[in-house]
Order: C-alpha cells, then sequence, then structure tokens
C-alpha cells in the first residue's frame, strides 16, 4: 500500500495507509461508535463533505454488497479506520470496502491510530481535515496553513437532494417525503407500511405539496446546519397544521426550528448505533441509531408550541419533540434502524395512525 497523510487544522498529523481513492480530499473530521453497519453509514448522506472515522478496530470484515447501500452516490469524503479487513468473508459480500471507495472515488486511510484521534475530537470538537494523495509527500506546515483558511461548504442538502420529483407507488396512504438527504431506510419502512409516496426536492415549496393533497408529510435526514436552507423552514411554517408531519433528525430540527425554537452545534455530535434514548410519555429506554452535529435547544423549546417528548440519556439533549396543537412529531434519531437497532420502527406505525385519525376527523367534518 501506498502512504498518505491525515492533517488536522490544529496541527495534528497522521501518517498512515491509503486505500480506496489515490485521490485526496477536504473535510470535517469526525468519529462514528457504531460496532457494525459501515457499509450504511458510508452512504448515509448525512456525511456529506465529512471524513468519518471508525471507533471500531477493524472495518471491512464482511465487505460490500448490493443490499444495504442507504444511497446510491457516496456523498462522504473520506474514511479513516484502525485496520482494514482485506479479506472479508460473508456469504453476502460481492467486493471489498477498498475496492468499492476505489470505485466511488473515495480516499481511506488505515494503520493510525483512531482511538487517539476519538480523543482528540472529543477534547476540541470537531476539526477540519485534510486526506493528501496517496503517495505524495507534502510540505506539511503549509497544508496546515490551506487547511485553516479552507471554509467548510454550506451547500450541503443541495449537493444530496434530488433535483426531480419520482414516484414510489402503493395502495395506502398518500405521502410526501421531502429529501434532504434521505436514506433509502425510510422509503422502506414506508413502502413497507403500503404508502403511496412522492419524493420531492428539499426546496419544494409548501404549495406544491399541498397541491398533492398528500395525507402525510415525511422530512427526511440529511447533513449540516439546519439554519442553511431557510426556505424549507418557511416550507415547513406553511404545511404545519395542514397535514400530519413526521420528522427524522434534519427534519426534526427543521419543525423546530419553524416553530420558534432555535438550535446549536454539538461539540463533537452524536454519531452510531448505541445512543441510549428515554421516551418521557412511556419512560421506555431504546437504543437508537444517531448521526447528526447539530440539537435543539431545550430552552428554546419552552416559548413554543411544542413538548419535549424524548431526551438523550448520554447528554440530557433534545430527541424528540411533538405539537400541542396539530398532528405533528419528530425525533432526532433514526427510527429506521439504518444502521443500528430497531427499537424505534413503531414511530412509522404512528405516523399511519396519526393519518388514519387525521382522515377520520376531516370525513367527520365533510
Amino acid at each position: 500500500m501506498k502512504m498518505r497523510y491525515l492533517l488536522l487544522e490544529d496541527g495534528t498529523v497522521f501518517k498512515g495507509n491509503a486505500f480506496g481513492s489515490e485521490e485526496g480530499s477536504f473535510g470535517e473530521v469526525i468519529f462514528t461508535t457504531a460496532m457494525t453497519g459501515y457499509q450504511e453509514s458510508i452512504s448515509d448522506p448525512s456525511n456529506c463533505g465529512q471524513i468519518l472515522t471508525f471507533t471500531y478496530p477493524m472495518v471491512g470484515n464482511y465487505g460490500v454488497n448490493p443490499e444495504d447501500f442507504e444511497s446510491i452516490d457516496l456523498a462522504l469524503s473520506g474514511v479513516v479506520v484502525r485496520e482494514l479487513a482485506e479479506q472479508p468473508s460473508n456469504f453476502r459480500s460481492q467486493n471489498t470496502l477498498h475496492e468499492f471507495l476505489e470505485a466511488k472515488n473515495i480516499p481511506g486511510i488505515e494503520g493510525i491510530d483512531t482511538r487517539k484521534l476519538t480523543r482528540i475530537i472529543r477534547n476540541h470538537g470537531s476539526l477540519k481535515g485534510k486526506l493528501t494523495k496517496a503517495g505524495e509527500e507534502v510540505n506539511i506546515a503549509e497544508e496546515i496553513e490551506k487547511l485553516k483558511a479552507t471554509v467548510i461548504p454550506t451547500n450541503v442538502v443541495q449537493q444530496v437532494s434530488i433535483t426531480r420529483p419520482y414516484p414510489s407507488p402503493g395502495r395506502g396512504k398518500r405521502v410526501v417525503l421531502v429529501d434532504f438527504g434521505m436514506k433509502h431506510g425510510i422509503l422502506r419502512e414506508l413502502n413497507k407500511r403500503d404508502c403511496d409516496i412522492t419524493v420531492v426536492p428539499y426546496n419544494t415549496s409548501a404549495k406544491e405539496i399541498l397541491g398533492m393533497f398528500p395525507d402525510g408529510v415525511m422530512l427526511s435526514n440529511g447533513p449540516g446546519d439546519p439554519t442553511d436552507i431557510p426556505e424549507a423552514i418557511e416550507m415547513v411554517k406553511e404545511i404545519i397544521g395542514q397535514v400530519p408531519i413526521f420528522g427524522v433528525c434534519l427534519g426534526h430540527q427543521l419543525i423546530s426550528l419553524a416553530s420558534g425554537a432555535t438550535s446549536f452545534k454539538l461539540k463533537f455530535g452524536h454519531r452510531g448505533g448505541n445512543h441510549p434514548v428515554k421516551d418521557l410519555k412511556t419512560g421506555r429506554t431504546e437504543l437508537t441509531s444517531q448521526n447528526h452535529g447539530y440539537s435543539i435547544d431545550a430552552d428554546s423549546i419552552e416559548n413554543t408550541d411544542l413538548e419535549i417528548t424524548h431526551i438523550a440519556l448520554n447528554d440530557g439533549t433534545v430527541e424528540g419533540v411533538k405539537h400541542k396543537k396539530f398532528p405533528v412529531y419528530s425525533v432526532q434519531f433514526h427510527p429506521e434502524g439504518s444502521s443500528g437497532p430497531e427499537d424505534s420502527k413503531h414511530l412509522f406505525d404512528q405516523f399511519i395512525e396519526l393519518m388514519n385519525a387525521n382522515s377520520k376527523k376531516e370525513n367527520s367534518h365533510a
């Protein structure tokens, strides 16, 4: 293997082995604590523009297969692992992680101390980073100065959202699914419930959405800062009270901002398949899959029409809200579970029940 460097804006330098693409890349260096599901994590559009570090020491041991992707194209900037499995063992495996990333032109680095890297991120917060080209010797000091001056893009949702609507037909409830960087797992769960789905771009207007006469609107996950897409916040403001809404991850943040709450950036984010969340109504704790760098300020919810339904047991941050007047609710975690636990799939059933109840209410007024 050729060598490559991972450079951090704080001046830290890691030297390791290159895999995947031989090209270099720039991105925000983050980490995930997931022990499995590396294929789903790598293909999650919420990682757009980020260099993803796996804390689990060996990655790639069960290969890559066509069934477990969360998107067709990869949006992340790079992959960091302690040890790369070069000979995967799994009956579903079609190729190695190296071959897959090479085909998708995504660079990776292995053989570095990922524990040290994770501790740096935990102490200092997410950092800008650069993966150098494979085999390239660089002027470290010069490259780090360039890195410090590089600005992280803010148009990440635009990069991963679709540009034209498309249908996913069913015979059940009519759902408009707004794609802010949608994981395919969300679409799969709605398809299992026979929903008649139309997937639309992130910048679709409220008028266009309501013109499709949906029984409900689903707001997907996605990357970046929710305040970077004010047009989506405005759209959500206009559809609240018009139709049942279910939001996940970025969708949850948009519902909160549209209702008057505020968001903030977490120091190093919540990423992994082992985050405990408490349902405040039932008292039940569920293990959840999470992948986000922003959260909603709990204090800011007090003066809105929202109430908190779920909290993170690790740090007490807001993990779910519901509207006090209208059939609107959302969660910060990923109830479809890809990758990770499936404790929270019942939230999709709740969405169906909400749409059914709203239909009966409308019919009774007709």
